[in-house]
């Protein structure tokens, strides 16, 4: 007899941009030209002075074991960082250094929560969320963002959760928001804050998307007065600096949980390596200019996408307000093709043309609240989104493409039509 894998692991739930990631390479592989906009990675290099950093620092020999926290110079730039850019009060002490944010969810979760326990998610969501709180034996409670409401959190779902939940300890707060583009504003962080200072509630807020707001700068709800006390907020290097595959990211946090956080690196990753964080040092000190053309050329790139998706019939988005990706609601397509918005992406990707596809996510990926939506990433060069843009009509068009489609992927056939909103 084998080992048995556990309930939760047999369980357990992937970010599927990586599983339609490995399609898409697979079909370019055998001679498909697919644009790829499954995937949240920038198409760009990452910044030069990391790049020059991280060389130096290898050469150097930094290339052993150092303090689980983090490197003294990193979480003092870091703490500088946020201090300057987004008016958060944190010392080195309130920093710790990880391989990337997505690793905080987890630690947040293992720092905050105990079997039994509610955390309030908003939908859509980042796959990763639910994963980390069921590993806790917690329990989602799922409350919907609504495109007519721009996709921010409405504080009277909180206060109901606070009320109605059973055992409320935490929330998941993400803006700017993935996959929706939305963003929670000043005005909303303030009426968060004063719903759960001093209760006995932590707040995960994820920023990865921190420089990609368009209107405006981005806000934390460590800005907060006491915010700081009862919030861990994740911060990456994959998006502002181009510096996915170094994986390098922070927490902020009081320096209590800091301190819980760090232990917890200890016995789980040693360390971040110090030469990746020698590397973001650099960034975060040297490449702002960089960092901020890079910026440009995403809300470039978004701008073009809304606008082009907007001209197709039964496609509706948002103006870009934030992030690199556009999440249009489909839903009028979809229940005129009988065809479910996941449905839609995989046929777009492998089935609409023998020679071309388009690869995006439908936006039940997300969450029960995504369905009926899609999200493109905008990681591509601008004449490719072009081509993505020309294409899509097209393949609408091929209803009988589609049929044959659903046939051998009945999976997919839409059973209700998908609720319009006004």
């Amino acid at each position: 007899m084998t080992a048995q894998l556990s309930s939760f692991a047999r369980s357990l739930s992937v970010e599927t941009a990586f599983t339609v990631l490995a399609v898409a390479k697979s079909l370019k592989a055998k001679g498909k030209d697919v644009v790829e906009l499954e995937i949240g990675d920038s198409p760009f290099e990452s910044t030069e002075s990391a790049r020059a950093a991280g060389i130096e620092a290898i050469e150097g020999g930094q290339t052993h074991y150092c303090p689980s926290p983090g490197i003294p110079e990193f979480r003092e730039a870091a703490a500088e960082f946020v201090r300057e850019e987004f008016k958060i009060p944190a010392q080195a002490e309130n920093i710790v250094a990880g391989p990337g944010a997505k690793i905080f969810e987890q630690f947040f979760c293992e720092a905050f929560l105990d079997p039994g326990d509610s955390v309030l998610v908003f939908s859509p969501f980042f796959p990763t969320y639910t994963p980390n709180i069921e590993r806790r034996g917690a329990k989602a409670v799922f409350s919907p963002l609504r495109q007519a409401n721009e996709f921010r959190p409405e504080i009277s779902e909180i206060e109901r959760f606070l009320a109605e939940a059973e055992s409320p300890k935490a929330i998941f707060l993400n803006s700017p928001h993935n996959p929706t583009g939305g963003v929670t504003t000043e005005e909303d962080l303030a009426a968060i804050a004063d719903a759960v200072r001093g209760r006995n509630i932590a707040v995960f807020s994820d920023e990865p998307y921190c420089h990609m707001v368009w209107k405006g700068r981005h806000h934390s709800i460590l800005e907060q007065p006491g915010m700081m006390e009862q919030c861990v907020a994740a911060y990456t290097f994959s998006k502002s600096y181009s510096m996915s595959g170094w994986r390098l990211g922070f927490a902020v946090s009081s320096s209590e949980t800091a301190d819980a956080i760090g232990k917890m690196i200890n016995t789980s990753l040693s360390c971040t390596p110090p030469l990746v964080q020698l590397a973001g040092t650099r960034a975060l000190k040297q490449d702002h200019a960089e960092r901020n053309e890079q910026m440009q050329k995403f809300r470039e790139k978004v701008t073009l996408l809304a606008d082009g998706l907007n001209r197709i019939d039964g496609f509706h988005t948002l103006d870009p307000a934030a992030t690199f990706y556009v999440f249009p609601n489909v839903a009028p397509v979809c229940n005129r093709l009988g065809i479910t918005s996941h449905g839609l992406a995989v046929f777009l990707l492998e089935a609409a043309d023998d020679n071309f596809g388009v690869a995006c996510l439908g936006g039940e990926c997300f969450g029960e609240a995504g369905h009926g939506f899609l999200r493109f990433s905008c990681a591509e060069p601008n004449d490719r989104l072009q081509s993505a843009l020309d294409f899509l009509p097209l393949a609408l068009s091929r209803t009988e493409r589609i049929d044959a489609f659903l046939d051998s992927h009945p999976q997919f056939r839409l059973k209700t039509p998908y609720r319009i909103e006004s």
